[in-house]
């Protein structure tokens, strides 16, 4: 059963059409004229093209986010902008199965997680709306002599370059555009050429809720012709950008040309630890599907599972049984639990890693294979799969696999969890699961992740920051933190004697 097509609008992306790209309020094509399609990762069908930009299409889109900021969305009031996030809101309330749909039809997840995503999102624009009006700076005693008022604007950033991945496109736009437009900046948005459509649609959504010409430009294409000089571009003054670390490194390095402000949520190799204490029933389907979720094409996948010995014979088989009933098929039917992998690309690449594994000594106790026959053989699918026999040198437990694999590994004491848990690059989430609430405060503590899930995973809310340390990232999305980010702070003083 699929979401009956009464429901849907012409803006829905399974009809195979061109898309334009928005720039200063104006819907265009590339420069160049080129194209490039998008299919749908379940069945490998043309689900639409899109204009394939350049460096000549990046440089419209800033200058037209430039004449923005320095025109009339300057002098919206606080109030004037939380009331255009507001209406934003409202009108992605109104197309929110579509806009699910597209996630699902671009990416792959499943209808159920995609609509499930409502709250999550419509609550980050609501609350950036909230934040707009209570942006301030502060009057600050000084000690020079003399009559002296010192106090602190805050003041938005300017022009921001945003570059999101394709494993999540309405919220990570969402994520990006909110905020810089709560501080007043301007934005120019790159979305992954893998799921272009539904960054397009919002960006339809948001005229239709009066957003003014050039505060949001969306400019499709590749990292390599589009991302790249969006990155190095001379009048942006902040990038923020989510996806693989190595791309991160390289936007880093772009930006050293104008000193542009940086925000970057990178990968992970987050641990999950299983004490012998934890409530078993409770933990194997949320460890399970801390990575089996959106077939494990999450930043922040417990890829490494840390057991207990006492349970870890127990845990590994109770997870394994749990992977081997869910269902796998295309998002569009509300009955699947596991869509696909993106791309032929990627799925290739985890084929790969699960032929390391094995080449290096570890045993797949269940799933990993490539479907090739049934009515699934044209898609890019997986059966999810847990590896036991794993040891902490080995490729599948040092690297980001983004796809259904779980490397599970056993260990004996609270210390060693802890270190093991910590012996990696990233930093961007962790796991744990004990019934004992002092060592849940102690590994909380002790592991050097920006967010720690104790007895759940993957909960995220607008009120709290999420971001990495080490390799993983820098800079916050989520709280106040996230404002932040898009503001500059200037120092004022007046000498009144």
């Amino acid at each position: 059963m699929t979401i009956p097509a009464r429901h849907l609008s012409l803006r829905t992306p399974i009809d195979g059409r061109h898309r334009r790209m928005l720039i200063g309020g104006e819907w265009r094509d590339a420069v160049s004229g080129r194209t490039f399609e998008t299919r749908n990762p379940a069945t490998g069908a043309v689900i639409g093209t899109v204009p394939q930009s350049d460096a000549k299409d990046i440089d419209l889109a800033v200058a037209a986010a430039r004449r923005a900021f320095e025109g009339p969305w300057s002098r919206f009031k606080p109030y004037e902008r939380q009331l255009l996030l507001l209406k934003i809101a409202d009108e992605m309330e109104r197309h929110w199965e579509e806009l699910a749909l597209s996630d699902t039809t671009d990416m792959g997840m499943p209808i159920t997680r995609t609509l499930a995503n409502k709250n999550r999102v419509l609550g980050m624009l609501r609350f950036y709306a909230g934040m707009a009006t209570s942006i301030h700076g502060q009057t600050i005693g000084n000690s020079l002599p003399g009559e002296i008022v010192s106090y602190t604007r805050k003041e938005p950033v300017g022009v921001v370059g945003a570059i999101i991945p394709w494993n999540a496109p309405t919220a990570a736009s969402i994520w990006k555009i909110g905020p810089a437009l709560a501080t007043g900046c301007t934005i120019v948005l790159k979305p992954s050429e893998e799921a272009p459509l539904t960054p397009l649609l919002i960006a339809d959504l948001m005229q239709e809720a009066g957003i003014p010409p050039g505060v949001v430009n969306v400019v499709t294409g590749t990292g390599a012709e589009a991302g790249a000089p969006l990155a190095a571009h001379m009048d942006v003054d902040k990038i923020v950008f989510t996806g693989s670390t190595a791309t991160g490194q390289a936007i880093l390095r772009a930006s050293a040309a104008n000193m542009k402000r940086v925000s970057l949520e990178l990968g992970g190799k987050s641990p999950v630890i299983v004490l012998a204490d934890a409530d078993i029933e409770r933990a194997v389907p949320v460890a399970a599907m801390s990575v089996f979720a959106n077939s494990g094409q999450i930043c922040i996948a417990g890829s490494r599972l840390f057991v207990e010995r006492p349970i870890y014979e127990e845990f590994v088989e109770r997870v394994a049984g749990f992977a081997a009933k869910l269902r796998i098929g295309d998002g569009a039917d509300p009955e699947t639990e596991i869509g696909p992998l993106i791309s032929p690309r990627q799925l290739e690449r985890v084929s790969g890693f699960i032929a390391d594994g094995a080449r290096e000594g570890a045993r797949l106790v269940t799933g990993g294979e490539r479907i090739t026959e049934g009515a699934l053989a044209a898609g890019n699918f997986m059966t999810p799969g847990i590896f036991s026999g794993v040891t902490d040198g080995m490729r599948i437990a040092r690297e980001e696999i983004f796809g259904p694999i779980i490397s599970a590994l056993p260990f004996d004491t609270l210390d060693e969890a802890v270190k093991r848990g910590n012996d990696t690059p990233y930093g961007l989430g962790a796991g744990v699961f004990t019934r004992d609430v002092g060592k849940a405060h102690q590994l909380a503590n002790r592991l050097r992740a920006g967010s720690v899930w104790v007895n759940t995973y993957h909960a995220i809310d607008p009120a709290v920051p999420f971001g990495g340390y080490k390799m993983s990232g820098y800079g916050r999305e989520g709280g106040t933190e996230h404002l932040e980010e898009y503001l500059n702070t200037k120092g004022v003083w007046i000498r009144t004697d």
